[in-house]
């Protein structure tokens, strides 16, 4: 016969298994994406796997969170914005690799990190808007240092992560003193002090404050959707630049996996779902960005502004230059 004491053991734990089960059942996410872009997502993720996800979302301090809560973070998985803040995830030791063959078929090699810490999800290309006064025009990045568009460019601060990392794929591409003298040139363009968002200079355009402009290409068709913006949109031109030779800056928003992910099995599932020819088109027709999976088609609206030539180096070697790039924007005191 059992005794009383390990009777009431065991039935304590056949009481507590339904809870242990369900707290198994999770996984953890930090997000900089935005609700309505990524729930969406996890609601289909849970249905098909039973997987509850948890989000946490903020528009900083991920890597200060992730510090600050060292081995005893609650997050698995982390979805960020830009490759400027997977690479600073990375440099603090953060992630952990990710060996998976489902995601290293579907990421093609140019958006993942060499040492497996972070994939990309999505990808985005730094367009240059024109204003359509000036008809079609072919530009490349560095035509807006040319001095003949003295006072008639607008951008957001040099600093913003997006822009940093068009200046790291200029350094890639020329190096640190043409760099400059090309951040010089533009500072010495610009018809206002660096300033609001990239929708913020395309209404600049329409307010004929200045022809040109530096923004994310999935901001236009944000701006068609909206009811306010359109007449923004409406004014410019949306330009894919360098298309006669390296091809336009592709920037992304990447995943990765918390170096101390407490529900590793389901953070890898949640992973690779999001790499998923479903998930994919429906990052792609919510967001308006490119599908990071190859044959998983654009939305019918960012199809409608044509194919375009991309950088082929990898973001991993631009991301390289990131440090560099911050550096040059201080010395031509961008931002001033």
């Amino acid at each position: 016969m059992l005794n009383t004491s390990l009777l009431k053991k065991i039935v304590l734990t056949c009481l507590l298994l339904p809870s242990i089960v369900a707290q198994a059942a999770e996984v953890n996410v930090y997000s900089y994406r935005q609700p309505f872009l990524v729930k969406p997502l996890f609601d289909v993720f849970s249905k098909e796997t039973g997987i509850k996800v948890n989000v946490v979302f903020a528009k900083k301090g991920m890597a200060e969170r992730l510090k600050r809560e060292g081995e005893y973070s609650p997050a698995d998985v982390l979805l960020t914005t830009d490759i400027s803040r997977l690479v600073e995830l990375q440099a603090n030791q953060l992630l952990q690799p990710v060996e998976s063959a489902v995601i290293e078929q579907a990421v093609p090699a140019q958006f993942q990190a060499t040492d497996n810490t972070w994939f990309a999800l999505t990808t985005r290309v730094r367009n240059i808007y024109s204003a359509k006064r000036l008809g079609e025009v072919a530009l490349n990045y560095e035509d807006l240092a040319d001095p003949k568009y003295k006072g008639r460019v607008c951008t957001r601060s040099g600093k913003h992560p997006y822009n940093v990392a068009l200046v790291a794929s200029m350094i890639a591409e020329h190096g640190e003193e043409e760099t400059l003298q090309w951040l010089k040139g533009l500072k010495a363009n610009l018809a206002r002090k660096p300033q609001g968002s990239d929708r913020g200079q395309v209404q600049a355009i329409h307010q004929n404050l200045c022809d040109l402009s530096l923004g994310n290409s999935y901001y236009f068709g944000k701006m068609l959707k909206d009811n306010k913006q359109k007449v923004w949109a409406d004014a410019v031109n949306i330009n894919f630049p360098n298309q006669n030779n390296r091809g336009a800056h592709v920037n992304i928003s990447g995943v990765a996996m918390a170096k101390y992910a407490p529900n590793k099995d389901n953070a890898l599932k949640l992973m690779e779902f999001l790499v998923s020819a479903k998930a994919q088109q429906m990052y792609a027709e919510t967001n308006m960005e490119y599908p990071v999976r190859v044959g998983v088609p654009v939305s019918a609206l960012v199809a409608s502004w044509g194919t375009f030539k991309a950088d082929e180096l990898s973001l991993a070697e631009i991301a390289k230059h990131r440090k560099a790039a911050i550096k040059l924007i201080d010395q031509a005191k961008f931002d001033l």
